[in-house]
């Protein structure tokens, strides 16, 4: 069992400003309002990368010294089979959930897992972003494009037809969606579009394809030259660019699968007052201008994209809906399965 300790000080606060009626007391008690003052245990369940999560929980502390917060990741498939699995026992030990696309929240909404908590951060926030019952909002805005070896490749792909020329046969990796949430959810999506269907899928693998656990073995893949081509989500790409990797991002031109790598608090938490607190922070100026910082390009209106990624008013959007990618999920896998042999 999770322990949470909850200070007294608000309390002896508040008795102290209806007894005096202190100005400098008063401005105390605002700021706990604020979200300063939170305290105990948090256990928070994500798929970003160890560096990332971790910077935002350190980010978070800044603010909320007095909140331990212990974070389990791994790719999202795997971060929602742990929560099943906890919720069968009976003993669900997230507090608060961030993993990749909005498909997985549906799924633990339809099973009244997620707390209704309508952020006000979320207000600037796109709303088709936001589920309208306010169990979870989206964090980021991730586009799924190729990346390229410059060493390797001279003349830069515009399509996603680079990944199915039998010219570049065997030269090509992408993520598993058996692991990868992102990966699952482009399967969903570009299954259903009329230019791709299952024919695309069939065709990687008649191509060569090589399928690999992760984006971030997608990455390691294509910066080391073991190949030339790969399906990526794009702030990896970019970061990898920046930082001196011989790469370059490509949003191809028939479209890309965008997540928006949603968070959300689980209904059982024993401590809703910092998991709203630290859903606050994500979404939160602050919060989203960190985001930016990491190489993501942030959701909240009026701030910029990091340097490498594009908006989302400037990508095209390939698109399907979240509650019929749930419901089909489990087929969808299984099909790509038989593809590949998986």
């Amino acid at each position: 069992m999770k322990k949470i300790f909850f200070g007294s000080a608000s309390l002896c606060l508040a008795t102290f400003l209806t007894a005096c009626g202190s100005e400098e007391a008063a401005t105390d008690t605002e700021s706990a309002e604020g979200g300063a003052g939170v305290s105990g245990t948090l256990d928070f369940y994500t798929s970003q990368p160890d560096a990332d999560a971790q910077g935002l929980v350190d980010a978070f502390k800044e603010q909320n010294s007095e909140v331990d917060i212990s974070i389990f990741r791994s790719g999202t498939e795997e971060v929602v089979s742990k929560i099943q699995a906890e919720n069968q026992g009976g003993n669900i030990q997230a507090d608060v959930l961030l993993v990749a696309d909005s498909v997985a929240f549906e799924n633990f909404k339809a099973e009244e897992l997620l707390l209704a908590y309508e952020s006000p951060e979320a207000e600037s926030i796109d709303q088709a972003f936001v589920d309208p019952d306010g169990t979870y909002a989206g964090t980021k805005i991730m586009a799924t494009g190729l990346i390229v070896n410059t060493n390797e490749v001279t003349e830069l792909p515009t399509s996603w037809d680079a990944l199915t020329d039998e010219a570049t046969s065997g030269q090509s990796v992408m993520p598993s969606p058996l692991y990868s949430g992102a990966a699952a959810y482009n399967l969903g999506v570009m299954t259903r579009q009329d230019d791709f269907g299952w024919d695309f899928y069939e065709a990687l693998r008649a191509n060569d394809i090589t399928i690999t656990q992760g984006n971030g073995a997608v990455l390691e893949s294509v910066a080391t030259g073991e190949k030339n081509y790969g399906m990526i989500v794009d702030y990896l790409a970019a970061r990898a660019k920046s930082e001196g990797s011989p790469v370059e991002l490509v949003y191809p031109e028939e479209g890309v699968p965008v997540i928006t790598e949603p968070v959300g608090i689980m209904a059982n938490t024993e401590n809703e007052e910092a998991s709203k607190a630290f859903v606050d922070f994500i979404l939160s100026e602050e919060g989203q201008q960190l985001a930016s910082e990491q190489g993501y390009t942030p959701i909240r209106e009026g701030i910029e994209a990091p340097e490498g990624l594009k908006t989302l008013d400037e990508m095209t959007i390939l698109d399907a809906q979240a509650v019929e990618l749930l419901e089909t999920r489990d087929e969808d896998k299984k099909e790509f399965g038989e593809i590949f042999g998986q």
